[in-house]
């Protein structure tokens, strides 16, 4: 939308809608298979993946999406673990899309919503695939978290500090 002289981008990462839920989970689940894992495991660990409209709206979480194109092409979603914890619980980008930067602007607004909402710490449960990302964002690998779809399969845990 033109004023003026200068045009009017619509900002690419916004907050997520209630309908948008399938969306997201669809995004998870291409996402996730990218990576080479099987079907059987992509079967376990479906349910993890699913997003519900009921999620996206709990004040305990924050959901928010990435588009280009005028469409969803990624997401990150926060949950509150306590006061000023906040765990980064998904963050997928369309296949089609890694590796152009939508990721890396999810983190950064996941950052700062976290910030707003007087965070000193986020925690990320790591895709082995994902570690250097989160890595290079300045994350400390703090140890190892049971997977909760696929028993004895331990994930990356890492941690980032703000100054309160």
């Amino acid at each position: 939308m033109a004023v003026g002289t200068r045009t009017l981008e619509r900002p690419p990462i916004r907050p997520a809608v209630q309908g948008e839920a399938e969306t997201l989970t669809d995004i998870a689940i291409r996402s996730k298979a990218h990576w080479g894992y099987s079907a059987d495991f992509m079967a376990a660990c479906r349910h993890e993946l699913v997003v519900s409209p009921s999620e996206i709206v709990d004040p305990d979480r924050i959901y928010l999406v990435c588009e280009a194109d005028s469409s969803v092409v990624g997401y990150v979603a926060l949950a509150r673990i306590d006061g000023s914890t906040w765990e980064v619980d998904a963050l997928f980008v369309e296949p089609a899309h890694i590796g152009q930067g939508h990721g890396r602007k999810l983190m950064a607004q996941a950052i700062a919503a976290a910030k707003t909402r007087d965070a000193t710490k986020v925690l990320i449960q790591s895709d082995p695939y994902a570690a250097d990302f989160y890595a290079a964002f300045g994350c400390t690998r703090v140890g190892e978290k049971e997977s909760g779809s696929i028993p004895g399969r331990f994930l990356p845990m890492f941690e980032l500090r703000f100054q309160p």
